[in-house]
């Protein structure tokens, strides 16, 4: 894809990678959507960042998601970008009383949301590239976010075959997988050991300039390339 120039909405664009995503973006030129269910946290990278564009959207909502779309298509028919980044982490056993419920809502963000918004923003002819985040966690488990990495993989399965199926409509799908970045992902302190979001951005707007299309980072390079016996090992070591 080209990195500027563009008109980009991102979901989930106000904290963590997305926001990491947004001002880099900003940086190359180019106009930036932002959705989020918070509108106090979408105001304030408006206040940061004036000439972001933001919309208050609960992803997890069918009809907020046709909103949206509706909305981008009256108000920025020229928008040629999605990335969806919008994503939650539960850690959690399945015996806990309220698995089911908080199972239901980390589907419907990680999965239906990005497999439905895909599905409607193909309806603009401007759109030519979609950025899917997925996870190292989608090739290797983490069994204390046991729903997470099964959304993951699907997402990343989702894009292999999304990518195949667009190819006679020049519409470009690029798969982003971080490893654990130091964000509040799954909850404030979990992942104070990882590396910070500004190195991850600038490896895979590197990755971007070379035209790839997946783009990794650390661990999700060694993850994403690993053979069976590799991911077996590397298993045992995550789930002692």
């Amino acid at each position: 894809m080209n990195l500027s120039n563009n008109k980009i909405l991102i979901t989930g664009g106000a904290s963590g990678i997305g926001l990491g995503l947004t001002e880099r973006f900003l940086q190359e030129n180019n106009t930036v959507i932002i959705c989020g269910r918070r509108e106090s946290v979408l105001n304030e990278v408006k206040a940061k960042y004036p000439s972001v564009i933001t919309k208050v959207c609960d992803l997890t909502n069918k009809e907020d998601r046709i909103n949206l779309f509706n909305w981008i298509s009256t108000e920025h028919n020229d928008l040629n970008v999605l990335i969806n980044n919008a994503g939650i982490q539960q850690w959690m056993k399945v015996t806990d009383a309220d698995f089911y419920e908080r199972a239901e809502i980390e589907v419907e963000t990680n999965v239906m949301a990005p497999i439905h918004l895909s599905h409607l923003f193909l309806n603009l002819p401007s759109l030519n590239t979609i950025i899917n985040v997925t996870s190292a966690l989608a090739f290797i488990q983490l069994a204390k976010v046991p729903v997470y990495c099964g959304t993951k993989a699907l997402l990343h399965s989702f894009s292999e075959s999304l990518r195949y199926l667009l190819i006679d409509r020049n519409i470009e799908v690029i798969e982003m997988i971080p490893p654990a970045i130091n964000t509040d992902l799954g909850g404030i302190g979990l992942h104070d050991h990882a590396p910070p979001v500004s190195a991850f951005i600038e490896s895979i707007f590197e990755q971007l300039k070379e035209q790839k299309s997946k783009l990794t980072f650390g661990f999700s390079e060694v993850v994403a390339n690993a053979n069976p016996e590799a991911l077996a090992a590397s298993f045992k070591q995550m789930n002692p």
